[in-house]
């Protein structure tokens, strides 16, 4: 941790006392913090805006605002342009073996489906619109212009993204997350949280429910039980294959992601590592979601 984020850290004016502050792992768009203000534990988020990303402040501080009103995330104490602090959250953080769990899993769904539906109602001002296949296309415009190392790859991942976008056909909206990273939910032994909302905003249920999916590698048989209860009825062929559509493109979406981030992020990563691991991913799931409706 460097003495410029622990002194502006120190420097807010919401704690108590004398704090104690220890960096948290994770978090590839901001750096995040525990900080210990007497009796009470507290998570500090830094992070700017980011264009290259699409990530508004604005938005996340007013989605956490509404998460925490409809009881599904811990409150925001504190804010400022740049910072973030919540209160944090005495739990098991979960991993994807967590997430598989049969039990963890339908209560995850439960979460989403009241989360979806409930959000709206207490958000102030305008949201943002996540549609995957426009950030894709803003990805695929930063890759060209910055003479991006997989500029060859583009124009195939372009048709084969728009093909995907008319594969998942009409959609209906609701409030999405975005980002469900095993690490965003967090059990307290009496209910699961969601944190983090840097994605944000209004999306197809389907992208939260393949994303969910994809970055838990999650089974068939998991996945048909997802939909159905989120649905409440069986998963019909149409549905399955506008599900399958947009779960090849929540995977694209995080191989352009890291492309992007090869070129313009200053966190520490092994970005290259990570846009081969999720191309590969893509490509095993894009196959074979090819052979199945094709």
């Amino acid at each position: 941790m460097s003495n410029s984020a622990a002194d502006r850290i120190a420097s807010l004016p919401c704690w108590q006392g004398k704090i104690d502050i220890e960096p948290l792992s994770g978090g590839m768009t901001n750096l995040n913090f525990k900080i210990s203000d007497g009796a009470v534990d507290y998570v500090v988020r830094l992070g700017e805006d980011d264009p290259v990303h699409l990530i508004s402040r604005a938005n996340e501080i007013a989605s956490c605002r509404a998460a925490f009103e409809i009881g599904v995330s811990p409150e925001l104490v504190y804010h400022e342009p740049g910072i973030l602090v919540v209160r944090f959250v005495d739990g098991k953080v979960f991993d994807e073996a967590d997430v598989r769990v049969e039990r963890n899993l339908r209560r995850i769904v439960d979460l989403l489906q009241h989360f979806h539906r409930a959000l709206p109602q207490r958000f102030n001002g305008v949201a943002v619109m996540f549609w995957v296949f426009q950030v894709l296309r803003h990805y695929q415009n930063l890759l060209t212009q910055g003479g991006s190392a997989h500029a060859a790859r583009l124009p195939e991942l372009a048709r084969i993204a728009a093909q995907l976008e008319s594969a998942v056909g009409p959609i209906d909206i609701v409030f999405g997350h975005n980002d469900l990273l095993p690490a965003n939910f967090i059990d307290d032994g009496e209910r699961i949280w969601l944190i983090d909302f840097d994605y944000a905003g209004f999306n197809s249920p389907l992208f939260d429910l393949s994303n969910l999916a994809s970055n838990n590698e999650l089974d068939d048989a998991q996945e048909k039980a997802m939909l159905e209860r989120y649905y409440g009825v069986a998963a019909d062929e149409r549905r399955l294959a506008s599900y399958h559509a947009m779960k090849c493109a929540s995977l694209l979406r995080e191989a352009l992601w890291s492309m992007v981030s090869e070129l313009y992020s200053r966190v520490d990563m092994d970005f290259a590592d990570y846009t081969h691991k999720n191309l590969s991913r893509f490509e095993s799931v894009y196959a074979g979601y090819k052979n199945h409706y094709h």
